[in-house]
């Protein structure tokens, strides 16, 4: 089956990386036997080649051959496997007859494909472009108000402002990352180039490993973005590292340290070509992002010169560390904070699936549109090349398949204060997972902060 649901993406295989947790033995497809998929459907094939582009139903909707962030090998059993399958139960149920988040779906990956409308997967580049100048259009403006007026008083508002601005403007770069931006690599990766570098981020670098985090979302080894600390690891870091970690506003302020070093147990940098995020073949993307990044570093030193370090500090620098915070805060709160606790899954227990479902949507109340609708993730993460302006509708066409496996947000106010209590309770009592086990859970260190027990 795992060759016909890859195919329902139609999806391209992305270049290998060397962190892929490994594949269950089976049956490897190729351009050979591609159209052969109808025989495998009753077969036990559990890993997919990566030389095939296009399947023969994905051809018939015309949607052309899709470069994004998807599994190269995606372990995906056939429904004989799955009946057979059970963590605590099957189908979503444990033995109390409760739902139990860590049992494998009663659906396919295919199964929520086929509910999400054809039109959700159409790029429309104006229509992208159209939010890229809109965007632009208000941070320039909201410079020229602000540098206008030069008040005390319209400082504290603008650094507000203009900071969730530099982080729409990350978002837009993040869906060129990702191709949904449009079917024009050469256009993805010029626009992409300029957002990202005009707010000090690596384009390809980051785009590379964010791959890397869409690949193997949910794994407790293998994932990027914040994924759990083995306890073995949180051991060993000393008492100021836990703090820094885990107190708030610290983490808030990680990820230029995670575009250097990566995250603890971890190693390689995002401007550095040789780095272990990358293969070979990345070495020139890797240049070209890490020059515009210099190029940019250039111009502000320019820009200190000419207006002044203070004026350059109160004009970009203070909104830099504002985008910083919601970048930090949207997606560790997207892996994170849910009033019951998630799995995180290892070795033959993890698939491209299952991971994607440990993910959370997050309602930000008037953010929402400002920062391009990140917060309908779950969706996102397991069909990335899903435009943003349409990620909506799919999430809604795709509850029904999805079932409690979806997590309705908690509805938010205007302003999304609520976010801060859910990032507050969750790094007082998510600091680590066990060593072992293919199903783990988040647990808490009754020393840090005095805690009275372990969760």
């Amino acid at each position: 089956m795992a060759s016909w649901v890859l195919s329902e993406c139609g999806l391209r295989p992305l270049p290998r990386t060397r962190i892929y947790p490994k594949p269950r033995n089976g049956v490897a497809l190729s351009n050979s036997n591609v159209l052969k998929i109808r025989a495998l459907l009753g077969s036990k094939a559990n890993s997919l080649g990566s030389s095939f582009k296009v399947s023969t139903w994905s051809r018939d909707r015309n949607w052309g051959v899709l470069n994004v962030s998807a599994p190269l090998k995606v372990a995906i059993t056939s429904e004989d496997d799955k009946d057979k399958e059970g963590i605590n139960g099957v189908n979503g149920m444990g033995d109390d007859g409760e739902f139990d988040p860590a049992a494998p779906p009663p659906f396919k990956l295919a199964d929520i494909r086929a509910a999400i409308p054809k039109h959700c997967w159409v790029k429309d580049p104006w229509r992208s472009m159209s939010y890229v100048v809109r965007d632009v259009v208000v941070v320039f403006g909201l410079a020229a108000v602000a540098a206008y007026f030069n008040n005390w008083l319209v400082w504290p508002l603008y650094w507000i402002a203009q900071g969730t601005m530099f982080w729409a403007l990350f978002v837009l770069g993040h869906d060129c990352g990702h191709g949904s931006f449009s079917n024009n690599p050469a256009l993805n990766s010029v626009v992409g180039h300029l957002l990202h570098s005009s707010i000090l981020v690596p384009y390809h670098g980051w785009r590379i490993s964010h791959r890397t985090h869409h690949q193997n979302h949910g794994h407790v080894e293998n994932d990027e973005s914040w994924h759990p600390l083995s306890e073995k690891i949180y051991k060993s870091l000393d008492n100021a590292t836990k703090l820094l970690r885990f107190n708030f506003p610290f983490p808030m302020l990680a990820y230029p340290i995670y575009l250097w070093g990566r995250s603890p147990g971890k190693k390689g940098s995002h401007f550095h070509p040789d780095s272990d995020l990358f293969v070979p073949n990345e070495r020139k993307d890797i240049i070209t992002s890490t020059a515009c990044w210099i190029a940019m570093v250039g111009l502000l030193a320019y820009l200190s010169f000419a207006m002044g370090p203070i004026q350059l500090l109160k004009l970009y620098g203070i909104p830099y560390w504002i985008f910083v915070m919601w970048l930090d805060l949207v997606t560790y709160l997207h892996h994170h904070g849910h009033e019951e606790k998630l799995p995180w899954y290892r070795g033959k227990e993890w698939s491209y699936l299952r991971g994607g479902l440990t993910t959370l949507d997050r309602d930000y109340g008037w953010i929402n549109n400002i920062h391009h609708d990140i917060g309908t993730h779950v969706i996102h993460h397991l069909f990335p090349q899903i435009p943003h302006y349409h990620l909506i509708e799919a999430t809604e066409a795709a509850k029904p398949v999805l079932g409690k496996y979806y997590r309705e947000p908690q509805k938010s106010s205007p302003i999304p204060f609520h976010l801060f209590g859910i990032l507050l309770r969750s790094m007082k009592q998510d600091h680590y997972v066990s060593d072992t086990g293919d199903v783990v859970y988040y647990k808490t260190d009754p020393q840090l902060f005095g805690n009275s027990k372990s969760d």
